[in-house]
């Protein structure tokens, strides 16, 4: 039987995406946010959650452009470190001594050393509550070469990215492959629960 746990923000994980705008005097920032996830595959979207207390949410309404970094896991202290500063105060990019790179098809910087970068340009905005979710159409999809499988696409051991988990507020590695989607599930026999 399972036991009620009320209506808080317990579903786990969450991803670990860095956002990048500029500050309104064409500094870059950069934020990390984890109550983020894609929305939509045609056109391909991603959402956002923001407080209207960080400068990433003022950027984003004055720009309606940012970017999505992904930060493997060695790079887990400056991604923390990027939701713990605001950019009010802090050149986050100075402070970490990472590579703030313009976007080539938005207004908007990506880290550098975070080897899968999305552009993406804000198309509609939601008022949720205390956060404010802004949709963003994704205009193209930056990956390092050494992070890329025999297809030409990001394979997920090599980037090595990490998982927030708001249960009790910590990071977690991703693991290795499990199985095909789409896939596995077609393997078992008909009267067996799966095993994992």
């Amino acid at each position: 039987m399972k036991k009620s746990l009320g209506a808080k923000i317990l579903i786990v994980p969450s991803p670990v995406w860095c956002v990048g705008t500029y500050n309104e005097d064409g500094s870059p920032n950069v934020m990390t946010a984890s109550w983020a996830g894609v929305c939509c595959s045609e056109p391909p979207c991603v959402a956002i959650s923001l407080r209207r207390a960080t400068q990433t949410f003022q950027n984003l309404m004055r720009t309606k452009a940012f970017t999505l970094s992904v930060p493997s896991n060695q790079f887990a202290k400056e991604a923390d470190y990027f939701g713990m500063v605001s950019g009010r105060k802090k050149d986050k990019f100075k402070e970490t001594k990472l590579m703030a790179v313009p976007g080539e098809l938005v207004k908007a910087p990506f880290v550098g050393e975070f080897s899968l970068v999305a552009e993406c340009r804000v198309v509609h905005t939601f008022e949720l509550g205390l956060h404010t979710q802004f949709v963003g159409e994704i205009l193209d999809v930056k990956a390092d070469e050494d992070i890329l499988s025999k297809d030409g696409l990001p394979d997920m051991e090599k980037l090595a990215p990490f998982l927030y988990s708001a249960v009790d507020q910590e990071y977690y590695f991703t693991g290795s492959k499990l199985g095909g989607a789409f896939d596995i599930g077609t393997t078992r026999p008909e009267n067996k629960p799966p095993t994992f």
